[in-house]
């Protein structure tokens, strides 16, 4: 007589998402195996493996997530498809640090995991991608309506400094302790400012206030 299967509750992969941020902050560390993950959340291993082949996986597909609901956001907004790159880039910086904020514990604790922090930073390789796209799609888009050559965008450049001015803000967010984070916001207003100031070869004046700014909240 054929072996009969146990029915299976209906799992998706935003609940898999939150049972592994759940388990990580409950435990105060991330899950040995799939095996036990699955145990203590009473789930299949073929459940969680119909949606990431590992841990390591799902691990960097939380931060992707993060990214898809900021960009998800940013779509909906009508009035942001007509806005200045200046705008987008200042808005998507907005919305993706309220999304980490919503997250915070866990992302707080995936960046002290570990004492070296590029290990950290390992589960950040897929975001870095979608950040990259991004960037590069903002310069595509307006080096298409730009019909002298020299005065062109270089994209990966672009792409290249808006990742590294992400990795900026998340430290500066990492340690913030205003209320609401508010400096956070303010970091991000004068950073993409201070960024498109130099590409734009304009006010340099900005790029002093920065410096002001980051001196007197960072380096102090």
């Amino acid at each position: 007589m054929a072996k009969q299967v146990k029915s299976q509750k209906k799992i998706t992969q935003a609940g898999i998402v939150s049972m592994y941020m759940d388990s990580v902050l409950e435990n105060e560390k991330y899950p040995k195996s799939v095996y036990k993950f699955a145990k203590e959340n009473k789930i299949s291993e073929e459940q969680f493996y119909s949606f990431y082949g590992s841990l390591e996986a799902l691990q960097k597909d939380i931060w992707v997530q993060f990214y898809n609901n900021a960009a998800e956001l940013i779509k909906g907004s009508a009035e942001l498809q007509e806005a200045s790159n200046r705008d987008k880039l200042l808005t998507f910086f907005y919305t993706l640090f309220e999304i980490l904020t919503a997250n915070r514990s866990y992302v707080l604790y995936v960046l002290n995991e570990n004492d070296q922090e590029l290990k950290n930073l390992k589960q950040l390789k897929d975001l870095r991608k979608h950040i990259l796209n991004f960037a590069s799609d903002l310069v595509e888009d307006e080096n298409d309506e730009q019909n002298i050559k020299f005065l062109q965008r270089n994209k990966k450049i672009y792409a290249e400094g808006t990742w590294l001015q992400f990795l900026f803000l998340l430290k500066f967010w990492k340690e913030d302790d205003s209320a609401s984070f508010e400096k956070t916001d303010v970091a991000i207003e004068k950073s993409v400012n201070t960024i498109f100031d130099i590409l734009d070869n304009s006010a340099l004046e900005r790029v002093f206030d920065l410096g002001k700014f980051l001196y007197k909240e960072i380096l102090k």
